[in-house]
C-alpha cells in the first residue's frame, strides 16, 4: 500500500466523514479496490450487484464484483464517461468521443439512443441519470477538445422524450459537470463546473423542469460528479467529496488522495458509497448510525 492509500484509509477510519462542528460523526470504513486506471469518468452500480465505471481515455467499462478481479466488456467505445442503468437493467453511455448517448443490449451490441438536437450533432454528453420511472436525463458540455468543435452554441441539460428525442430543460453559457436525481424523483440536480454551483430544478411526472435555482454557491474546487442517497443527502465531487442536505446545508466533507472524479452507491440496501478517483476505486461503508 502506498503512502497516499494509506493516508487514506487512516482518514476514513480516524476521522470519520470529516464532520462540521455542528453535526455528529458518522462512522464509517474506507478501502481501496480497485486501481491502475487512466481516468474514470463514470460508475453506476447494476442490478446483479456489479459495479461498472468507465475507463474514458482508454475507451472500456470495467466491471468490479464483490471478491473478484475487476474485468472489462468486451465492446469498443469512443471515449465513455457517465453511465447509468435503465428501467430494464440496460447500460447506458455516455459516449463523449462519439457525441452520443448509447445503450449496451444483450450481446454487448451498441443501440444509439440520442445523437443530436434540432439536427444539430450533440456536444460531448458526460453524465446521465434515470429515473425509476424509465425518464432518463442527461448532460452535454463540452470539455477540452470538443470545445473546438461544438455543433451547438450552448451546453445543454436534457431529458430524452417518449420518442427517443433530446429535450432541452435548459440551454447553459457555463458547462454542466454532473447530474443527480432526488430519492423520489422530483427533483433534478446539475452542477455547473465554471460556476462551481448546483442548481436544483423541479421535475414533474413527464419529466419537464421548471423552477431552477442554486442551491449551493462557492463550491471548493470544481464540482464534477454528484450522488444522493436514500436520506436525499446531495454528495459532490470537486476539491474533496462534500455532502449537503437536501435544503443545501453543507454537513460533511471526505478526503481524497486524489481528487474524486465520480460517484455511486450500491451493495446490499445501497450503503455503500463507492468513490472514485482519476486512477483509482474506493468503498465506503457507513455504520448504522448513518
Amino acid at each position: 500500500m502506498s503512502l497516499a492509500d494509506a493516508r487514506l484509509v487512516i482518514i476514513g477510519l480516524l476521522l470519520p466523514f470529516c464532520a462540521m462542528a455542528q453535526e455528529p460523526a458518522v462512522e464509517h470504513r474506507i478501502e481501496k479496490i480497485a486501481g491502475g486506471f487512466h481516468y474514470i469518468g463514470g460508475m453506476v452500480w447494476s442490478r446483479e450487484g456489479h459495479l461498472f465505471f468507465s475507463d474514458t481515455p482508454r475507451g472500456r467499462i470495467h466491471q468490479w464484483t464483490p471478491g473478484q478481479e475487476a474485468g472489462f466488456l468486451p465492446v469498443e467505445l469512443n471515449s465513455p464517461a457517465g453511465l447509468a442503468v435503465d428501467e430494464h437493467g440496460r447500460l447506458l453511455v455516455c459516449e463523449s468521443g462519439a457525441r452520443r448517448v448509447v445503450r449496451i443490449k444483450a450481446g454487448n451490441a451498441l443501440d444509439p439512443v440520442v445523437t443530436a438536437f434540432e439536427g444539430r450533432q450533440l456536444n460531448s454528453p458526460r453524465d446521465l441519470v434515470v429515473r425509476k420511472d424509465g425518464t432518463v436525463f442527461f448532460i452535454d458540455p463540452a470539455f477540452g477538445s470538443a470545445r473546438d468543435t461544438m455543433a451547438l452554441a450552448f451546453h445543454g441539460v436534457y431529458r430524452l422524450g417518449t420518442k427517443g428525442e433530446a429535450v432541452a430543460l435548459a440551454r447553459w453559457d457555463g458547462r454542466p459537470g454532473g447530474i443527480a436525481l432526488s430519492p423520489d424523483g422530483k427533483t433534478l440536480y446539475v452542477a455547473s463546473s465554471d460556476a462551481r454551483t448546483i442548481h436544483a430544478f423541479d421535475l414533474d411526472r413527464q419529466g419537464n423542469a421548471s423552477g431552477e435555482r442554486i442551491l449551493i454557491s462557492g463550491i471548493e474546487g470544481v464540482p464534477i460528479a454528484l450522488c444522493t442517497d436514500d436520506k436525499g443527502r446531495l454528495y459532490v465531487a470537486a476539491h474533496r467529496v462534500f455532502v449537503y442536505s437536501p435544503e443545501g446545508r453543507r454537513l460533511s466533507q471526505m478526503e481524497t488522495s486524489e481528487r474524486p472524479t465520480s460517484l455511486a452507491f450500491g451493495e446490499a440496501g445501497g450503503r455503500t458509497l463507492f468513490i472514485a478517483t482519476r486512477t483509482s476505486i474506493y468503498r465506503v461503508e457507513f455504520g448504522e448510525s448513518r
